[in-house]
C-alpha cells in the first residue's frame, strides 16, 4: 500500500507542476506578444530492481504555441507590431541576444530603446539602439528609425538605426526561463529585410483566457482525486495496522 501511496503522491505533484504552468499561462493572458506554453502528462516506467511493473506520472512542457495573436491599433508612436512571421531582436537579462513580439517600445532618459519589460532593443549591427534627443520619432515598416532633432524643422528628419528584424523556422526556436526565444541551435539568426512592422499598434497575448480556465479547474479536479487516494490509502494502511495488533 505504501508503494500505491507513492504513486498517487507522484501524480499530484505533476498535476501541480502543470496546473503552474496552466497558471503563468493566464497570468500572461494581457501580455503584449506573450506565446503560451503547452504542457502534457506522460506515463514513465518506474525502473530498478526487479520487474518494472509501475508507472509514474510525468508533466512536462514539449514546446510553446507560437501561433500569432490579434494586432490591435494603439496610436502610439513606438508601438509596434510583428506583421506574420518575424521576431524583434532584443538583449536578454544574460546579455546575450534573443526574440521576442513584444512591441510596446519605450525610450530611457539616455536615450536607448527597450522594450516594456527593460530589454534593449538590437540594431542592424547587432547592438543596442540609442535615439538621440528628438520632437518626434517615428519607425517605419522596414524597422527604420527616423526622428526630427529638437530644434530642427519638421520636414527635416534624421535616420538613426534600423531594428533588427529577424525570422525563422519555428521548429528551431525555443523559449527559455527568461520568457524569450532562442535559437536551438545557439548563436544569433541574421537580420531578414522581409520582416516588416506596422507602426502604433501591438500583438496582443495567443493565451485563450477560457479554455486555461477550464484547464484550471481539470487539473485541480484531478489533484483533488489523488489527494483523496492518498488519504483512503492512509486510511486503509491504518485499519491493517489496527488488524494486526489485534492478530
Amino acid at each position: 500500500m505504501d508503494r500505491s501511496l507513492y504513486i498517487a503522491m507522484n501524480g499530484a505533484k505533476q498535476t501541480l507542476m502543470a496546473q503552474s504552468a496552466n497558471a503563468n499561462n493566464l497570468a500572461n493572458a494581457q501580455t503584449t506578444g506573450f506565446k503560451s506554453d503547452f504542457e502534457q502528462f506522460r506515463a514513465m516506467p518506474s525502473f530498478g530492481p526487479g520487474y518494472p511493473s509501475r508507472v509514474y506520472s510525468m508533466a512536462e512542457r514539449p514546446g510553446t504555441d507560437l501561433s500569432n495573436g490579434s494586432i490591435y491599433h494603439t496610436g502610439r508612436e513606438l508601438d509596434v507590431a510583428v506583421e506574420g512571421q518575424g521576431w524583434i531582436a532584443v538583449t536578454g537579462k544574460d546579455g546575450k541576444e534573443a526574440y521576442t513580439r513584444a512591441g510596446d517600445l519605450r525610450l530611457t532618459p539616455e536615450g536607448l530603446l527597450q522594450t516594456g519589460a527593460g530589454l534593449s532593443v538590437l540594431g542592424e549591427a547587432g547592438q543596442p539602439i540609442a535615439v538621440p534627443p528628438a520632437q518626434k520619432v517615428e519607425i517605419g515598416k522596414d524597422g527604420t528609425i527616423s526622428i526630427v532633432p529638437q530644434g530642427v524643422n519638421a520636414t527635416n528628419t534624421v535616420l538613426v538605426d534600423r531594428i533588427k528584424l529577424v525570422s525563422a523556422d519555428p521548429a528551431n526556436l525555443e523559449k527559455l526561463e527568461d520568457g524569450l526565444m532562442h535559437p536551438k541551435q545557439g548563436g544569433v539568426l541574421p537580420a531578414d529585410a522581409n520582416v516588416t512592422l506596422v507602426q502604433g499598434s501591438l500583438e496582443s497575448s495567443n493565451v485563450n483566457a477560457m479554455a486555461a480556465m477550464v484547464e484550471m479547474i481539470e487539473l485541480s479536479r484531478s489533484f483533488d482525486m489523488q489527494s483523496k487516494v492518498m488519504k483512503d490509502i492512509d486510511e486503509n494502511a491504518a485499519a491493517a495496522a489496527k488488524l494486526m495488533q489485534v492478530a
